[in-house]
């Protein structure tokens, strides 16, 4: 084995999927891009890495909500530009061509052009580790989108795409939530 750098270990387990993240603070909506997120168990929860240095951090954490949308590989460019200048002084939505559609829940809006949204609540947030715990409160995903390829960062610039689905629910089934294995509850 070759060694690896310490300060590259991170891109051996960033590949979570590339999010959207919208905010309202109360005047304009804005979003960011964050490659940094996680599932805290099988209920809704999961969190984001962010902070002060991200423009939408502020509405964040006043308004303590938001929408996690999941975009897909034909979004790749729109997600990186996103991610790469400030809300402060760009209007994301118009400089991207994405399409606000109104949440139910939360101020913050929903993109039309991602696969799957997750409306959610700001429940915690770790300051010390930049962490901002959600909770969900409504999920939606666009069955007849006809790209379904997520997005992984590796942390270098570089993103790997999602690939063949392999199944092995069956083999799993004991350790699935209800309502996940296929005719759960039927």
């Amino acid at each position: 084995m070759e060694t690896l750098p310490l300060s590259r270990a991170f891109t051996l387990i960033e590949p979570g999927p590339v999010v959207l993240v919208t905010t309202n603070d109360g005047h304009k909506d804005n979003v960011m891009t964050i490659t940094w997120t996680m599932v805290m168990d099988f209920s809704p929860v999961l969190a984001i890495t962010t902070g002060a240095w991200n423009h939408s951090y502020d509405a964040l954490r006043d308004t303590r909500e938001c929408v996690i949308a999941i975009p897909t590989v034909d979004l790749l460019d729109t997600a990186v530009g996103v991610g790469t200048c400030s809300g402060a002084d760009t209007d994301k939505f118009a400089r991207f061509g994405l399409t606000r559609a109104k949440a139910r829940h939360v101020r913050a809006p929903l993109i039309r052009e991602c696969l799957a949204q997750i409306e959610c609540r700001v429940i915690d947030i770790v300051e010390r580790h930049s962490i901002v715990v959600l909770e969900g409160l409504a999920a939606y995903f666009d069955s007849t989108r006809a790209e379904q390829r997520t997005l992984h960062a590796v942390g270098d610039g570089t993103f790997v795409v999602d690939g063949e689905r392999l199944d092995r629910r069956e083999m799993m089934r004991s350790k699935l939530p209800d309502g996940v294995y296929p005719h759960d509850g039927e």
